[in-house]
C-alpha cells in the first residue's frame, strides 16, 4: 500500500480498514517539552505534533467553568504549591514546580441545593466559552500537513469531577441519583450547544476527542450498572450529535474503565485511549474482547520508557504491536503522559521501533 496521510490513517484506523503502519500520537507533560527545549532538541515554541510529525491535531476550544467572570482567587501559596478558588467554587491545590493532577481541598457544589442555586443558571451556551481563533488556526494547521483533525474536550463525569469533587459526586450518584443525572445531562446538553455553534462557523472536525477519566487502580468510579443509568445517556447525547454528522469519536479514561466499555460502546465510542497499564487495564486482552469492534490507542506502559533501556522497551512493543494491529486498528501511545525524566533520545527510540513493528507489508 502506497503511505497515507495522517486523516487518511487515522480514519481507516477508527474504521479498522487497511492502512500502510499503525498511527501515532502522544501526550506529554509540559514540564518534558520545557526540558527537551533547553537541551537543545526541540526549537523554542516549536509543536511536538510538527517535531514528530503525529498523525493527530488536537483542539480544547471550550471553557465550561460555571462563573465566566469570576477571578480565581488566591488563598494559600508556598514556595511549591498555590491554593486556588476558581469559577466552579473548587479549591484546588497546585504544583508550581511541576505539573501534576491538583489536589481536591474542598467544593462549594456538596449536594443538589448548591447545584440548582450556584452552577446551572451559570450554564449559558454564551459565545464567549467558545475560543473560535485557537480551533480555525489548530485546523488549518492540520489541513496543511494532512493530518487528522479532532475537536477536544471534557465530557460529563470529567466536568463534574471539577465542580463537586469525586466524593460528593459519587455520594450524589448513590444517594440522589436524579440530581447528578442532572448535571450529566445539564453539561451534555451544553457541550452540543457550544459544539453547535463552533462547528456552524468554522467547520466540522474530522473527528471528536472526549476527556472522561472514569476509573482509579484496579476499579471503576462506578459501577456498570449506575453508568448505564447515570452518564450513559449523557454520553450518547453528546456521541448522537458526532455520529449524525459520521463523525468517529475517540474517549480517553485513565484507570480501569474495562467493566464499562460494553456501555461506553453502546454510548458510541470508535476508539478507547489510553488503557492504563498500571491501573490494571490490559491492552491484549482488550483486543481479544473488543478488537473486531473497537479500535485502540495507548496501552504500551510508560513506565518501560522512564527506565531509558532499549531492551525494556523493545520487549514492552514486541509483546504488544504485533498481535493489536492486526485488525487495522491501533495508534501507537503510551499508556499516560511522558515525563521529563524520559530521555528525548529514548522517546525517539520507542516511536521509531513502534513504527517498525507497526508497518503493514
Amino acid at each position: 500500500m502506497d503511505e497515507l496521510t495522517g486523516i487518511e490513517r487515522i480514519t481507516n484506523i477508527l474504521q479498522r480498514q487497511p492502512v500502510d503502519r499503525i498511527g501515532l500520537f502522544e501526550h506529554f507533560w509540559s514540564d518534558t517539552q520545557r526540558v527537551w527545549t533547553e537541551q537543545g532538541h526541540i526549537q523554542p515554541g516549536e509543536i511536538l505534533t510538527d517535531h514528530f510529525g503525529f498523525d493527530i491535531e488536537l483542539c480544547w476550544a471550550f471553557n465550561v467553568v460555571a462563573d465566566m467572570d469570576f477571578e480565581p482567587e488566591i488563598l494559600e501559596e508556598t514556595e511549591e504549591t498555590v491554593l486556588i478558588k476558581d469559577g466552579n467554587g473548587a479549591l484546588l491545590r497546585r504544583h508550581k514546580l511541576h505539573d501534576a493532577t491538583p489536589e481536591h481541598v474542598d467544593f462549594t457544589v456538596k449536594e443538589r441545593a448548591m447545584w440548582e442555586d450556584f452552577i446551572k443558571p451559570k450554564l449559558k451556551p454564551e459565545r464567549r466559552r467558545i475560543n473560535f481563533e485557537a480551533y480555525r488556526e489548530a485546523k488549518e494547521r492540520a489541513r496543511k500537513a494532512n493530518r487528522f483533525f479532532a475537536w477536544s474536550g471534557v465530557n460529563v463525569f470529567e466536568i463534574m469531577k471539577d465542580v463537586a469533587g469525586h466524593e460528593y459526586m459519587l455520594m450524589g450518584m448513590a444517594l440522589d441519583p436524579d440530581w447528578v443525572k442532572d448535571m450529566t445531562m445539564t453539561y451534555a446538553q451544553l457541550t452540543v450547544e457550544l459544539q453547535e455553534i463552533l462547528f456552524a462557523e468554522e467547520g466540522w472536525p474530522d473527528g471528536i476527542w472526549y476527556y472522561e477519566d472514569m476509573g482509579y487502580k484496579q476499579h471503576p468510579f462506578m459501577s456498570p450498572r449506575m453508568y448505564r443509568q447515570i452518564v450513559q445517556p449523557a454520553h450518547t447525547l453528546t456521541m448522537d450529535f458526532a455520529k449524525a454528522q459520521q463523525k468517529p469519536v475517540i474517549m480517553h479514561s485513565c484507570g480501569y474503565v474495562e467493566p464499562l466499555l460494553p456501555g461506553m460502546m453502546e454510548a458510541g465510542i470508535d476508539c478507547l485511549q489510553v488503557i492504563e497499564v498500571k491501573a490494571g487495564m490490559n491492552l491484549l486482552k482488550l483486543y481479544k474482547n473488543f478488537g473486531d469492534r473497537l479500535s485502540f490507542m495507548g496501552g504500551i506502559d510508560v513506565r518501560a520508557l522512564y527506565t531509558n533501556d532499549y531492551t525494556v522497551i523493545d520487549a514492552e512493543l514486541e509483546a504488544k504491536i504485533p498481535t493489536v494491529m492486526q485488525n487495522f486498528g491501533y495508534t501507537l501511545h503510551s499508556d499516560h503522559s511522558i515525563p521529563n525524566t524520559v530521555y528525548y533520545e529514548t522517546y525517539r527510540y520507542f516511536i521509531e521501533k513502534g513504527l517498525e513493528l507497526g508497518m503493514y507489508t
